[in-house]
């Protein structure tokens, strides 16, 4: 299992899980992340997709979990500028507003 998915309805041993945060992967990592989507979502004046949509998930879920979240795609975005030798990009605010 990768540490960035949700481990919906795992079974360990006789206990059941129903969909919590695993902490399985790299501690370093998970940290890294996280403290990005920290900065990310309460630091970054500068709008995003990526901003707007952590902002969403914060009203509806959360801080906490929204960074988690947040971590999650940033681990998917990072991971695709790397194999594709990418930069980020912004888009619009407009746009990311909208999101």
């Amino acid at each position: 299992m990768n540490w960035a998915e949700p481990a919906h309805a795992q079974q360990v041993g006789e206990t059941d899980r129903a969909g919590a945060i695993s902490k399985v992967g790299d501690a370093t990592t998970r940290v890294a992340l996280f403290e990005a989507a920290h900065v990310l979502l309460t630091r970054v004046a500068k709008w995003s997709a990526l901003k707007a949509w952590g902002v969403r998930v914060a009203q509806r879920r959360g801080a906490k979990r929204a960074k988690v979240a947040v971590a999650r795609k940033l681990a998917g975005v990072l991971h695709r500028m790397w194999v594709s030798e990418t930069d980020f990009r912004y888009g619009t605010p407009a746009a990311a507003m909208e999101g």
